[in-house]
């Protein structure tokens, strides 16, 4: 290889920040792996993410609809907070979770995937979780939230 020649996976590509290039591929090969795997019912694929929604009300009711014009809504609105959603979908089962909370914690995120242990997929060997790399998504999370042998019979799952 040449002195300032780049390796195949340092390609100055939109979706890989150049300060990050060999820990982004490292892990985007990872889960590709994970993604070439064929189904298989005691190792469910099952992608998890989570978001914040602002809920909105409204400050005026919104006018009937009448022949020939649609309910017509103010634009004004009122505030009231944030929650969250967290999302649980196995692409190959044709299955999807969702757990509505009030924030968005290490503790919150534990008993989400100890509900999708639990409850959803008690009868599987092990769970491919793939998820992003937010600061709460760990297993360190799981011993927050557990006494240490209750996280590690998540973590292990």
């Amino acid at each position: 290889m040449k002195k300032n020649e780049r390796k195949p996976w340092q390609k100055k590509e939109w979706c890989i920040p150049p300060e990050q290039d060999a820990p982004f591929v490292c892990q985007m090969e990872e889960v590709l792996d994970i993604y070439k795997k064929p189904d298989d019912p005691q190792y469910p694929q099952v992608c998890m993410d989570e978001r914040s929604p602002q809920l909105l009300g409204e400050v005026r009711a919104p006018l009937p609809a009448l022949p020939g014009k649609p309910l017509r809504y103010d634009t004004e609105y009122q505030r009231n907070g944030t929650a969250n959603i967290f999302i649980a979908f196995a692409p190959l089962m044709g299955q999807r979770y969702t757990k509505v909370t009030a924030q968005r914690t290490q503790v919150d995120w534990a008993h989400f995937i100890r509900e999708l242990v639990d409850q959803h997929y008690p009868h599987v060997e092990k769970i491919r979780l793939v998820m992003d790399n937010l600061n709460t998504h760990t297993k360190a999370s799981l011993y927050e939230a557990f006494d240490p042998p209750e996280a590690k019979r998540i973590a292990d799952k």
